[in-house]
């Protein structure tokens, strides 16, 4: 072979490592697969997202779907499918205490406008406010439920940054029905900016990039507790 041919050959194959370097730096993060999550060494499993079917789960987990407000609050939609019927419902708000501090002033969260249907049937509740964790008993034991409701108090206002921005702890309700459940929380408008997870090893939970940030999926329900930081929408 020639040396002008060589030449030109060795030009031709740097040329395509410098486009595979490129390619490679400009590619988006891209969320985390279901998989393994090292905890201290130790490597545990992530379930699997639960999967979506219609207009409701498909296979056991939780689906939480949080829309902030500009006055800090959030209409929250809890959709959950339990591996068995049980009649009894633990409700638990996300408290901040001890395992936040550092990340934000504590808050005392309460759930307003509360609505529970148990396989298609209203659940009787005594008052439709919560402000404190408890446990329903249930007339019927029941598999799949749809809870909404207002969270309220539980978002802190970053008094030194712009209008607007907030820090907030949400979890759902009903995480402690079955703490091994897949939970996906996902926040419906708003700016996300962060999502941290105190529970998990790898706190930092959010994924993507702004402004299409999103937050891990499959999260086990007893580790779900969330601190968003977020840009609240706007008053009109």
């Amino acid at each position: 072979m020639s040396f002008a041919r060589r030449l030109a050959l060795a030009a031709l194959t740097l040329g395509f490592g410098a486009t595979a370097a490129c390619s490679s730096e400009l590619a988006s993060p891209t969320p985390p697969s279901p998989g393994l999550l090292v905890r201290g060494g130790i490597s545990a499993p992530v379930l699997a997202s639960p999967t979506p079917q219609g207009h409701g789960l498909g296979a056991p987990g939780i689906r939480l779907s949080a829309r902030p407000k500009a006055d800090g609050s959030f209409d929250i939609t809890e959709e959950v499918v339990l591996r068995n019927a049980t009649v009894r419902l633990p409700l638990r708000l996300p408290q901040s205490g001890r395992r936040l501090q550092g990340m934000m002033t504590p808050t005392t969260p309460k759930a307003t406008g509360l609505r529970i249907v148990g396989d298609g049937l209203p659940v009787p509740l005594d008052q439709p406010e919560l402000s404190r964790s408890r446990v329903l008993q249930l007339f019927t034991a029941a598999t799949k439920f749809a809870i909404t409701y207002r969270l309220e108090d539980s978002s802190v206002r970053r008094q030194q940054s712009r209008p607007g921005r907030a820090s907030a702890a949400i979890r759902p309700l009903t995480a402690g029905v079955d703490g091994s459940l897949p939970t996906d929380l996902i926040v419906v408008g708003g700016g996300l900016l962060n999502a941290v997870c105190p529970q998990l090893t790898e706190t930092r939970c959010a994924v993507g990039q702004v402004p299409r940030l999103a937050i891990q999926q499959g999260i086990p329900a007893a580790k779900t507790l969330v601190v968003l930081q977020l840009d609240l929408p706007i008053q009109p």
